[in-house]
């Protein structure tokens, strides 16, 4: 395998091939045409069980660990399998193409024969490896009773639902209109701000939303009452008449204060 893979895929299967070695196969149940393995696995101070069939007809063997679909690489418990079957080499079938040394020589083609260039998206490519190790650990997990088997198989069938209709976009009936008619979105209701503030005005801002007042004595404009110039030219007291009103002495208040105060100048 060291010739065939890549030093990065050779690590990698490296590791699966070590770690067969803790693996323990038990015979579940055998008949004409497949066999089936319970593969047990230490870890952690935990049991780990996964089942592992073996096809005669096809000579195929695949596990339910799912770690050859998820990751291309064969897992530790196939591995485990041919150990105890002491097969020497690894059959082409569980050698991908993409993880050799030679890849790069060769054409990448769809399944309709045309050829696939090489426009993969980085960021795509860690994100798929992300979710094939945590897959492939959920997956895992699960196998340890039956209850979480049957749990996963219903979480994953409602999940590949959910993600069709994310695929496929939502329908005419889920946003709430036909197919012949087209709805339009009014744009929302505008709405100040809590901590918005009054703009402060003048008082000649004031006086012009008030109207142009008008004198009430004279009927102009420009002034008040109080600053008419009719009522500024009017005399308002005796003392601006050039004329004094004339004393009367006979009058009696004057005889009642000279008996008070005797006579006077």
């Amino acid at each position: 395998m060291a010739t065939l893979y890549t030093r990065t895929m050779f690590q990698k299967f490296e590791q699966e091939l070590i770690q067969s070695t803790a693996c323990f196969l038990e015979l579940k149940t055998e008949d004409a045409s497949k066999v089936v393995f319970n593969v047990s696995e230490r870890k952690n101070w935990e049991t780990r069980v996964a089942e592992v069939v073996y096809v005669k007809d096809s000579d195929h063997a695949s596990c339910s660990c799912k770690r050859f679909e998820f990751v291309g690489i064969i897992c530790k418990h196939i591995l485990a399998l041919f150990r105890r079957d002491q097969i020497e080499y690894m059959p082409d079938k569980y050698i991908l193409k993409r993880w050799k040394k030679t890849a790069k020589f060769g054409l990448v083609s769809d399944a309709n024969g045309n050829e696939i260039k090489d426009s993969a998206d980085p960021g795509l490519l860690i994100k798929r490896s992300t979710m094939s190790r945590l897959a492939s650990d959920v997956v895992e997990d699960a196998l340890m009773c039956e209850e979480g088997c049957e749990l996963l198989s219903e979480t994953l069938k409602s999940l590949q639902v959910k993600l069709k209709l994310l695929k496929d976009g939502p329908s005419n009936n889920e946003v709430g209109g036909s197919s012949s008619q087209t709805q339009y979105m009014k744009d929302p209701k505008r709405v100040r701000c809590n901590g918005g503030s009054k703009r402060v005005t003048g008082a000649k801002e004031k006086a012009m939303k008030r109207g142009i007042r008008h004198c009430r004595e004279c009927g102009h404009i420009g002034h008040d009452r109080r600053q008419c110039p009719r009522n500024l030219n009017t005399p308002t007291s005796p003392s601006n008449n050039d004329e004094s009103t004339p004393i009367d002495l006979s009058d009696p208040l004057f005889d009642e204060f000279y008996r008070m105060h005797g006579p006077t100048q």
